[in-house]
């Protein structure tokens, strides 16, 4: 298993900030500010054919590394026979916005591959400090190409005029017009097989 991570949608109205308890409206409606307006992300854990397996949504100014920790508890891919449902996965491609090294002690300590390039301000930071800085981040550039199912995907949420303009004015509303973009993603690609 493989994982994945982005995030997407700017959205022009609300979406969830109450991380740990979905079932709960955040009193932000998961709205935040940024540079164009009030917006909306949505985070997405998705497997190699970039077919997602968590997702959350959060206020449009906050990180996406803050999500990661979020994103990864909450993974759990039950198997095809008896035993307990995955939560490690064995690699995780993600862009640079998720290169922290707190991110990478996160998947160091659970034995996680992280497929995660460094940034340039990172890189020179860490140059800066000499032998302190520590060793330079390595990853597999070949395997770091596969990333890219995420971008389509998030192409594809963005089709659906609801989750790329966000009229909803709960997060729940909204993150369950995510979660239903997602179960379509899942059931045309199981309706695929014989």
């Amino acid at each position: 298993m493989r994982i994945n991570t982005r995030r997407t949608s700017r959205a022009t109205q609300g979406a969830l900030s109450s991380y740990k308890n979905l079932r709960e409206e955040p009193p932000d409606h998961a709205i935040g500010r940024s540079r164009g307006g009030l917006s909306t992300k949505i985070h997405h854990l998705v497997d190699g054919r970039g077919l997602p397996l968590v997702v959350l949504v959060g206020p449009g100014q906050a990180g996406d590394a803050p999500m990661f920790p979020v994103l990864m508890d909450h993974l759990s891919v039950a198997r095809v026979g008896p035993g307990r449902p995955r939560t490690r996965p064995e690699r995780v491609r993600a862009d640079k916005a998720y290169s922290s090294r707190a991110i990478r002690t996160h998947l160091r300590d659970r034995g996680i591959v992280a497929v995660i390039p460094e940034p340039s301000d990172q890189q020179g930071n860490r140059k800066r400090r000499g032998s302190r800085g520590g060793r330079p981040v390595s990853y597999d550039i070949e395997d770091y190409k596969g990333r890219n199912v995420v971008e389509r995907g998030f192409n594809e949420d963005k089709q659906w005029r609801g989750l790329a303009t966000r009229y909803d004015k709960l997060a729940l509303t909204y993150r369950g017009g995510a979660v239903l973009r997602a179960i379509t993603l899942w059931l045309k690609r199981l309706g695929d097989t014989p």
